[in-house]
């Protein structure tokens, strides 16, 4: 099993304020996790509303299945690049000096975007432009919150809360972002790409008012000794966390590809456009965000539960896709693809455990990073897969998707080992390590 061991010294409990439910959360501090939940939300908005609009903007705009996947992918590819060094930078000169102007950079690439499809005649170079904008401000945006949240709080109990909330918000907007998306296209078509400065503008207000980032503690870490710290942590634990950061890019891919698949096909086979199209495809993330919120609160710290729920979501996940090829009509297809984001959203929450359990705190951020760039390789994946492999037949997208689930259920259970004998945990400038107490 993972043994963590914290090497920062606890803090002093914080006095109880009046009206507070006990919490010792002050107002000031509340009033800074909605500021900061709006970030999640507004960036979950920001790429998933624009699915169900997908088959919309080939049309007006002419483009292939292929060109308007990369609407999708470019977004993705550039939060993979830049997550790491925002992370990194963000613990140098500060989370909110680093959030603010990548959330009024994501609002940029919202307007180039508008602006192109309204006022060119060739607007889709100018729009994937915008796009990766977008992701540029992403990656320098969402992912930031958690270790702004961590330092905002004192005790494990009010991270907890703050963590949750932020959680819940990311939630809804996977689970809104088809409707909203679907409501907006209903005004004009490019509506989703206006939205976005908006969205944006509002969460730098928030976050600039009412967000109060704390003095750092400590000197960040020279870039030398924070690479040395990496290789260190890699070395000694690479074979689960590889094993993690490719489960979760699977599970992107698989949920991306099919959300693209069925928006295609509700409204090619079916007709459906509008709010009924963005319902429909909001209940496959239902079902997920669900599962989800379920297994975070069953499996606690138990490594072997969390791995044995991440293998049979996944194996779940490899059947419902695969029964896609010899299911007959839409609807079932749509039960399949919901049974699938019920593995997945089962796996999920596994995975961000291994991480959170299974790494020292002080550099959780920094591998979490690495982890959230591999989910979004796996978001960028999945549209051009769906576009390539699910037209005219799916039946070939079913396979790749059923195989990419079967692979990743075999990883989980192969090379995810949390009943290891000894493991050795990197907390700094030496190494400790201990029988694991075996749960």
């Amino acid at each position: 099993m993972f043994v963590v061991h914290h090497t920062g010294q606890p803090d002093a409990a914080r006095p109880t304020r009046p009206g507070n439910g006990g919490s010792g959360v002050s107002r000031t501090k509340r009033s800074a996790l909605l500021a900061l939940s709006s970030i999640p939300l507004i960036m979950t908005l920001g790429n998933s509303m624009l699915i169900p609009v997908l088959p919309a903007i080939r049309r007006k705009l002419e483009l292939t299945p292929l060109q308007t996947s990369l609407i999708i992918t470019v977004f993705s590819v550039m939060a993979i690049l830049f997550i790491p060094p925002a992370g990194w930078l963000s613990d140098r000169i500060g989370r909110k000096r680093v959030i603010l102007p990548c959330l009024a950079l994501a609002g940029i690439g919202g307007a180039v975007c508008t602006a192109a499809v309204i006022w060119l005649k060739q607007p889709y170079p100018y729009l994937l432009a915008g796009r990766i904008l977008q992701g540029i401000g992403a990656a320098g945006a969402a992912p930031i919150v958690m270790p702004l949240v961590g330092d905002l709080f004192r005790s494990k109990e009010q991270v907890s809360e703050g963590l949750g909330l932020i959680e819940t918000s990311n939630t809804f907007g996977k689970v809104l972002s088809p409707i909203i998306g679907s409501v907006l296209a209903l005004l004009v078509w490019y509506a989703p790409f206006a939205a976005i400065p908006v969205f944006a503008a509002i969460a730098v207000l928030l976050v600039a008012l009412l967000v109060k980032a704390p003095a750092k503690p400590e000197k960040p870490q020279p870039l030398r000794a924070f690479l040395r710290t990496l290789r260190r942590i890699f070395r000694q634990k690479g074979r689960w966390l590889f094993a993690v950061f490719a489960l979760g890019g699977l599970g992107m891919f698989i949920l991306f590809a099919s959300l693209v698949h069925l928006s295609d096909d509700l409204e090619d086979r079916l007709g459906l456009s509008g709010v009924w199209k963005g319902a429909v495809l909001a209940l496959p993330l239902a079902v997920l965000c669900t599962a989800s919120y379920v297994t975070g609160k069953l499996i606690g710290e138990r490594k072997r539960r969390m791995k044995v729920i991440a293998a049979a979501g996944f194996a779940l996940s490899a059947c419902a896709t695969g029964a896609c090829a010899a299911a007959d009509g839409i609807w079932l297809q749509l039960a399949l693809f919901s049974t699938a984001g019920l593995g997945i959203g089962a796996a999920l929450p596994c995975l961000d455990a291994f991480i959170t359990e299974g790494i020292d705190e002080a550099h959780r951020g920094t591998v979490g990073s690495f982890y959230s760039s591999m989910r979004f390789m796996g978001v960028a994946l999945g549209p051009p897969a769906a576009s390539l492999l699910g037209r005219p037949d799916a039946d070939p997208l079913f396979w790749c998707l059923s195989g990419a689930g079967a692979v990743s259920a075999l990883v989980a259970w192969l090379a995810i080992r949390p009943g290891e004998p000894n493991p050795r945990v990197y907390t700094g400038p030496r190494l400790v390590g201990r029988p694991s107490p075996g749960r």
